[in-house]
């Protein structure tokens, strides 16, 4: 079997958003699907690329990466060759994302082939896993937040992720870009939402980065410490190694990161040697599927886990071939009073992460990604190059 073509297909879709405690109107943005096609007509397939999970499409740019010189390096070869693929483009200092797009596309090609679910192929583990809900930033009132936990709680979620305030002026209710962090109003809205869900049920919080000191990620994990919480995101940013290795000496509450550094595995590899984090956090965009399982390995060699970073088909497959212990929650979300989570988009027939009434959301059980796809949407609304 042999590659003979790579496809990028831009269609528009109409999406909905939120910012500031308020459901936007909908507008239009451009949604992609990669599609890779071998001479024995078994095709593969990867919706988005860019962006949260894999909701967003490539842009024009990424596009014709794929399209030009990507696709002439792989024309010819056994779409199996998956791992001799990552390696050479990781060799070529590729967009991880363009990676990662690669890589899936040809996992799905081979499900589809063999008839399997995707996490079948990959090695199955098991068959449901349990959901947390991820809240949108800057939600509302801490009164807000306590009742969309409540809320979620009622739903059957058993995990509920704060997303607090950052670049927004909770008090004066505007934008903030010159403060991105505001953990007063941080740290009253998590003991409302523990007073509203009580102690059965697991919280976590992220302020995606925004805490600018080591003094005010040190000040919340302390409280968060207090409140029980189960883990503490990505407080700081990033390039703080040095910073993250004293907070993950100093608090109890275990330091999950790194979350969007570069580097995939090789980051986060030396992440876990420095101490830096006590648990890691990765996401199939940061190298693939190929990527996401070997740092599901190296985390469990140290024996710390890895916390799946986003929703999405291609995640919740990798997750359906972890074990608990290594990989324990699907993110599910993001989440906000208003907006509507559980209708599929027009491009897909039915929605990929579905959840049950006691928290768990079930693998899909079509071949490959489990994507069942309205082909008819796409052609007419495909954007023509």
């Amino acid at each position: 079997m042999k590659i003979v073509d790579l496809q990028v297909i831009p269609f528009r879709v109409k999406r909905q958003g939120f910012r500031a405690g308020e459901v936007l109107p909908e507008v239009e943005a451009v949604q992609t699907l990669t599609k890779i096609i071998s001479d024995e007509g078994a095709e593969g397939y990867y919706f988005g690329g860019h962006g949260h999970g894999d909701a967003d499409g490539l842009t024009p740019d990424q596009r014709a990466t794929l399209q030009g010189r990507l696709k002439q390096l792989l024309l010819g070869h056994d779409p199996f060759d998956r791992e001799k693929f990552w390696h050479w483009l990781w060799v070529a200092n590729v967009e991880e994302n363009l990676i990662s797009v690669i890589d899936m596309a040809l996992w799905d090609l081979q499900a589809r082939h063999f008839g399997l679910p995707l996490y079948k192929l990959l090695g199955g583990c098991r068959d449901k896993v349990k959901a947390y809900a991820s809240t949108y930033p800057n939600m509302g009132s801490p009164e807000d937040y306590a009742q969309h936990a409540l809320d979620c709680k009622q739903q059957g979620y058993t995990h509920y992720k704060i997303h607090p305030y950052y670049f927004w002026d909770p008090v004066k209710k505007q934008p903030d870009p010159g403060r991105p962090s505001h953990i007063v109003q941080d740290i009253e809205l998590c003991h409302l939402v523990r007073e509203a869900v009580g102690d059965d049920m697991v919280l976590s919080f992220d302020p995606w980065g925004t805490y600018r000191t080591y003094e005010e990620a040190f000040r919340v994990g302390r409280e968060l410490e207090k409140l029980n919480f189960y883990w503490y995101e990505h407080p700081m940013p990033e390039y703080r190694v040095a910073t993250y290795e004293k907070l993950c000496r100093e608090l109890e509450i275990p330091i999950l990161s790194p979350e969007i550094a570069a580097g995939s595995i090789y980051t986060r590899a030396e992440w876990i040697r420095r101490g830096a984090s006590d648990m890691t956090r990765m996401d199939v965009l940061r190298g693939g599927i190929t990527g996401q399982k070997k740092m599901a390995a190296i985390a469990e060699a140290f024996g710390v886990r890895c916390e799946v970073h986003m929703s999405g088909f291609a995640n919740l497959q990798v997750l359906g071939s972890t074990s608990e212990d290594v990989c324990e929650y699907y993110e599910r979300g993001l989440l906000a009073p208003g907006m509507d989570y559980e209708t599929p988009p027009p491009y897909l027939h039915s929605l990929g992460d579905a959840m049950d009434a006691e928290g768990y959301v079930h693998l899909p059980q079509a071949p490959g990604m489990g994507y069942e796809i309205n082909w008819e949407y796409i052609e007419e609304n495909r954007i023509k190059s």
